[in-house]
């Protein structure tokens, strides 16, 4: 059997309470991981990338301010960042209550996003004692997994998963399991790179649209004896793209895949023989500025 893992990012206040929702009606019969986002949401920060090449293509071909809202784009910039674990907690709780796994996405995704790969130790732990102590709040027990916001990383933050006893995490982009090393000497988690493109990467790319997106998506994994791990996210998948992941669940299991959780598919691996990847930076079709990818 082959197994596709569905990652669910949660980046923001309307992400959380209106896309979870929705997800979780969807995917009743499907397993997942939600990660989310448990601090301030300041999406509007992300205006700041307008320059970064590639940004303004993404933002025209995914509709950015009809995915996420006048007022989600505006937190930070003309409205307060709430407090999305402090507002949203309940229905957070409701996701695992749901069955669903859950973990850890960021503290405060923007600021994550535009500053980790470059920013010290102390300033990385801070930002994750943060999340971890807000996620012991809110569910009563700490983490078991991790998924980097926008795929950006560091060291330190890779060594925190270590120290938090993290067995699995899913920071970036890449072709199959691995477990990462840093300075030659290997980490003891697990991990479960990101394995197809994401909607807002292809979508309005060499003709794709919401009516043959899932099929393009399909033909990836139709004759494939590899397992996948697809990242959506709760305000897209989870909004207006619900048709989008509704078409791909319907066509994963005609496919004869299993669609499980990160736990669900860690507890198949052969942990003993699992690659072993150094960490590196790299570009990824569809989307702006690097991420953490698995070398070849």
């Amino acid at each position: 059997m082959t197994y596709i893992v569905l990652k669910i990012d949660v980046d923001t206040l309307r992400g959380t309470c209106e896309g979870v929702p929705n997800l979780i009606k969807m995917l009743r019969n499907a397993g997942a991981t939600f990660l989310f986002s448990l601090g301030k949401d300041h999406t509007g920060w992300a205006l700041r990338r307008i320059f970064r090449p590639g940004f303004l293509r993404k933002v025209s071909r995914t509709s950015v301010l009809k995915h996420y809202g006048l007022k989600t784009l505006a937190y930070g910039v003309l409205l307060p960042g709430p407090d999305i674990g402090a507002c949203a907690a309940e229905q957070m709780r409701a996701t695992r209550n749901a069955g669903f796994e859950v973990g850890i996405h960021t503290w405060d995704h923007v600021y994550w996003q535009d500053n980790v790969r470059t920013r010290e130790r102390e300033w990385t732990i801070a930002q994750m004692a943060q999340s971890q102590a807000r996620f012991i709040e809110i569910f009563g027990n700490a983490a078991c997994t991790h998924g980097a916001a926008g795929w950006q990383m560091n060291n330190y933050a890779f060594h925190q998963l270590d120290a938090w006893g993290i067995r699995y995490a899913s920071d970036g982009r890449g072709y199959g399991p691995y477990r990462p090393t840093i300075n030659g000497f290997p980490l003891t988690h697990v991990q479960l790179p990101t394995t197809l493109p994401t909607l807002d990467e292809v979508l309005r790319l060499d003709g794709l649209n919401v009516d043959n997106v899932a099929d393009y998506l399909l033909s990836l994994t139709r004759y494939s004896s590899i397992d996948h791990v697809f990242t959506l996210h709760a305000e897209l998948e989870g909004q207006k793209l619900a048709p989008v992941l509704e078409r791909l669940l319907a066509g994963w299991r005609a496919q004869g895949h299993a669609l499980v959780s990160m736990a669900d598919y860690y507890s198949t691996l052969h942990l003993d023989s699992l690659p072993l990847h150094p960490i590196v930076w790299g570009k990824v079709p569809g989307r702006s500025g690097e991420l953490i990818i698995q070398p070849n």
